[in-house]
């Protein structure tokens, strides 16, 4: 019997809470951290029993989410910024 996972890219607490901390992160510290969140969750994974398929499958999508999540947030912070101009 395999087990179903959550989809990755609908754990949006996760999601918005790695993008958030990438958002006021830079350099070697904003790697550093992604490097560690995408290692505890392919690990996390593999304690479930998902294959190395699956647990690429769902990183793909987990990576895909929080980069279109700092994108939303960074064009919040851009129309922030230009209400603040007028």
């Amino acid at each position: 019997m395999s087990l179903a996972h959550f989809p990755a890219d609908r754990r949006t607490a996760e999601i918005r809470r790695c993008a958030q901390a990438l958002l006021n992160l830079h350099g070697q510290e904003a790697n550093l951290f992604w490097r560690s969140e995408m290692a505890q969750f392919a690990a996390n994974l593999s304690r479930q029993g998902a294959s190395e398929e699956e647990v690429s499958f769902q990183a793909g999508l987990f990576m895909n989410a929080v980069q279109s999540e700092l994108q939303r947030l960074f064009l919040e912070e851009v129309d922030q910024a230009m209400d603040a101009r007028a």
